[in-house]
């Protein structure tokens, strides 16, 4: 790098990655001390400090244990092993999470560093520096930098893997396959799905493998043998298995458990939509559409444009890159649950399309216009940047702030008396119900309805005195109307209901009937003692969504959390209370 590139590209990355950090890190504690992502409160972190009773099996593969093991390590360095880290989460849990997710947002921040390396070395060092800005900003890789999920942290490996795969097609010296190799094993360790990351490095392989000329890349003209290339190939193999092993050795030492988990995995993302309000318009149309949002407008059309661009000009890099997005985004498209985050592996892919199409249009118009082209640079950047940015910090500043059901709370704990029984929705965890921190942490400040075991009987409408458990999407199956007046006999007075879940019923009527009974019953025949809404004033509601209701992408929303309410029971038993 000449002295005059070092003085614009590396105080321009140091901007780029200083914004990065902080974004991901503005409203990192957002609902602590209670976690109300349910992915995020039954993964990782419970299985990371489940470790230190049972030992460094996970006993779950659903999701592979790299992240977990990380943050096993990274407990027992800050809490002091088994006993501090199993105090800190008893009585102070908002300090274990923190940390869990401070290292997902620096992981998604080294992600975005990668991607600028992985750019420069593919185009440039422009392409790099604005493919990062774009990652660095769009509204995806930004909002789940906040919660402790493998989504973000998968993205560092799975772009170190695509940094030693364009070493492989440039150069194909054996670090490049290195690289290559470690990088998948620790992505695919880190989410299943970073397995796309394998089909660039098979197709930079095989160009290698079969161009006439060996350095083709390099512009030399001698014949490349095979052998170098096998070898390399035989090194990036090993590499990723090699990794893989080592961040989720029990993949080997507890087969069929891994396997067990996999079947399980599979199972539930090609299960047919079973969760109740979840889109059914196909999963193609569906990330489609979420592009023009977890990535934006402009960049998710540059990146088309990118893509046809490259094909065009330099089909080896156009095998490199595009029929990983295409096919990945063909894949996802075809199972049966589909949500926003799981396009992220893709991200440093398309990232890297829309910054080269900007740039390479920005330089065609200032070709003819050249007094424009600083104009036109500069416009060219905003335009894949500025929609990202904008939602990034309206998400974030919006996570900075108290959480309805921390706000709901506070208010119960003030009016509420502590002994009452209380109904409350699948819709926040069940230590919320406790005072956590206090003298009589783990005890119940309220008595709490059962309602993932309230089957209801067709017959009268009850609910089972022996219910089985069913899972939060089928909650709302289990209402009924007759519910209300079983909850005033039995002095269940105080109903708190939250609109992600009520919200599920709404969006299909037809599917829960005695689901809308049930609330309109409740909204007719109780009284409203409490509302706390997510919105800005005079704005909203956001219509049911699986990613809008969860991670706050319009600008309607001024706090996180959905719409809560709180109702006063009169009937029954609750006459009289």
């Amino acid at each position: 790098m000449s002295l005059s590139e070092r003085r614009w590209a590396w105080p321009a990355l140091a901007g780029v990655l200083i914004a990065a950090i902080s974004l991901r890190l503005w409203g990192v504690g957002q609902g602590l001390p209670y976690v109300y992502n349910l992915d995020e409160s039954d993964h990782f972190v419970p299985h990371a400090v489940a470790m230190f009773r049972h030992g460094l099996d996970p006993h779950y593969f659903a999701n592979p244990p790299a992240l977990t093991y990380l943050l096993h390590f990274l407990f027992a360095l800050r809490f002091g092993g088994a006993s501090g880290v199993a105090r800190a989460y008893a009585h102070h849990p908002e300090d274990v999470y923190l940390l869990a997710r401070v290292t997902t947002a620096v992981l998604g921040t080294a992600a975005v560093w990668l991607l600028y390396l992985l750019g420069a070395r593919l185009f440039g060092r422009r392409v790099g520096l604005l493919a990062a800005a774009i990652e660095a900003v769009a509204f995806l890789p930004v909002f789940y930098a906040h919660l402790a999920l493998n989504d973000v942290p998968t993205l560092a490996p799975l772009t170190l893997s695509l940094l030693g795969t364009a070493g492989v097609l440039r150069r194909g010296r054996a670090l490049d396959y290195l690289l290559a190799g470690v990088g998948l094993g620790l992505a695919c360790a880190t989410k299943y799905t970073a397995g796309i990351a394998l089909l660039p490095l098979l197709a930079a392989i095989a160009i290698r493998y079969l161009a006439r000329d060996g350095d083709r890349a390099e512009g030399e003209g001698r014949s490349a043998p095979a052998s170098p290339v096998l070898a390399g190939a035989t090194i990036a193999a090993v590499a990723a298995l090699a990794a893989f092993l080592l961040a989720n050795p029990y993949s080997l030492l507890d087969y069929q458990g891994f396997h067990r988990g996999l079947v399980h995995q599979s199972a539930l993302s090609g299960e047919a939509q079973g969760k109740l309000g979840a889109p059914k318009g196909g999963g193609l149309p569906y990330y489609l559409w979420s592009l023009t949002w977890g990535l934006g407008w402009v960049p998710a059309l540059a990146a088309l444009g990118g893509a046809v661009t490259v094909w065009r000009r330099e089909r080896a890099l156009g095998w490199l890159l595009v029929p990983a997005a295409l096919l990945f985004l063909l894949f996802m498209g075809a199972q049966g649950r589909y949500f926003g985050r799981w396009l992220l592996p893709i991200f440093p892919i398309v990232c890297l399309l829309a910054a080269f199409f900007a740039l390479e249009l920005a330089r065609a118009i200032g070709e003819r216009r050249p007094r424009l082209r600083t104009a036109v640079i500069v416009l060219a950047v905003a335009a894949v940047c500025a929609q990202g940015l904008v939602y990034s910090v309206h998400s974030s500043l919006v996570l900075s702030r108290a959480d309805t059901r921390n706000l709901t709370r506070a208010w119960m704990v003030g009016n509420v008396p502590a002994g009452s029984r209380i109904v409350v929705e699948p819709l926040v965890p069940n230590a919320w119900v406790t005072d956590i921190g206090a003298a009589t942490a783990g005890e119940p400040r309220w008595l709490k309805y059962p309602s993932l075991r309230g089957v209801v009987n067709p017959a009268n409408g009850m609910p089972e005195r022996e219910g089985r458990k069913v899972r939060p999407e089928d909650y709302e199956r289990t209402l009924s109307p007759a519910l209300i007046s079983y909850y005033e006999q039995h002095g269940y007075c105080w109903v708190v209901s939250g609109f992600t879940q009520a919200g599920r019923a709404f969006a299909d009527p037809g599917a829960v009937p005695q689901a809308i009974a049930y609330y309109k019953t409740l909204e007719r025949q109780a009284r409203v003692v409490y509302r706390s809404s997510p919105y800005r004033r005079g704005q909203g509601p956001v219509s049911f969504g699986f990613d809008w209701s969860f991670d706050y992408y319009p600008l309607a929303y001024e706090r996180p959390g959905p719409q809560m309410t709180v109702y006063r029971l009169s009937g029954g038993r609750c006459a009289a209370a």
